[in-house]
């Protein structure tokens, strides 16, 4: 078969699946003028129930903490959970001359996510992969965020469609990945690492949550789901090891109830904190050399 009929082939095949002709390449997403986004950093896991939108809050609140202003786009758009955990169930985005209005929690961090934009948060959200990354799309370019220092993409977990969208669209200076204690992390963690270099976005390390439960009488460290693989994982991979997570049912109660950036302790997850402002601050270098150095 000739290359052009094989490629015709190809074209027809898109159209009987998808409707229509496929792009040829990734779409990058622009900013508006209402919104100056400095660093886009991901939080991933290669699988689901790790905790990956507890690190991405925990991320967020730490960084308003230290001055920065941050925001949250919630990728995870079928199973959104960081409005609720930032205390912002029932709360709706506005438009204003046709852009979308973020919403702002009481520590002032703004967050975009589907459950923003639903009649009801329990409201199911049953899109194919197209819908879902042009809803991506939507809180990217149709957003008003206004001066950003940071960020961060909660996405779903896995390497489907929205982590491919993100990674292909957006200027993404970084992800942090995270797992958890098992036999299997190393496979899923591979996943995520393999795919980030495959679009080449930096790595910039791995935080492992449900690590230990404290005993609350003597304080010592237990270990639910047997000792920890953070070092162990993350040398595999070559990717730096940014901290651990307990157990912690005071923390768990906090997002429930939406008082997670009063109640998360002061310093969680330093290291990986301390990790995304050094790279932030290594790319504004790299943006502020003059172009014939």
């Amino acid at each position: 078969m000739e290359q052009s009929d094989q490629e015709r082939l190809r074209q027809e095949v898109d159209e009987v699946l998808h409707g229509q002709k496929q792009p040829r390449g990734p779409e990058f997403f622009k900013q508006n003028d209402y919104s100056n986004v400095r660093h886009v950093i991901g939080v991933v896991s290669g699988k689901g129930g790790v905790g990956k939108s507890l690190v991405c809050g925990t991320l967020a609140v730490e960084l308003a903490r230290r001055g920065a202003k941050v925001g949250i786009l919630d990728a995870d758009v079928t199973g959104p959970s960081i409005p609720k955990m930032l205390g912002l169930s029932g709360a709706r985005a506005r438009g204003v001359d046709e852009l979308i209005v973020p919403v702002l929690t009481k520590g002032g961090i703004e967050v975009m996510s589907a459950n923003l934009v639903l009649e009801h948060e329990t409201d199911p959200v049953i899109w194919r992969g197209p819908v879902v990354a042009g809803a991506i799309k939507q809180f990217w370019e149709d957003c008003a965020w206004g001066e950003l220092d940071y960020l961060l993409v909660d996405m779903p977990p896995g390497t489907g469609d929205v982590p491919l969208t993100v990674f292909q669209s957006l200027p993404v200076d970084g992800i942090v990945i995270v797992s958890s204690p098992q036999d299997l992390v190393q496979m899923v963690v591979g996943k995520a690492v393999n795919m980030a270099n495959m679009m080449q976005v930096p790595v910039l390390g791995l935080v492992e949550n449900m690590a230990y439960v404290e005993c609350p009488g003597c304080g010592e460290k237990i270990y639910p789901f047997g000792p920890s693989r953070l070092k162990e994982t993350a040398e595999a991979f070559g990717i730096e090891a940014l901290g651990q997570l307990p157990i912690d049912p005071k923390i768990a109660a906090a997002c429930d109830a939406g008082t997670f950036e009063d109640e998360l302790p002061a310093g969680t997850l330093s290291e990986a904190v301390d990790t995304v402002v050094s790279v932030a601050e290594f790319v504004d270098a790299l943006r502020d050399r003059p172009q014939d150095a």
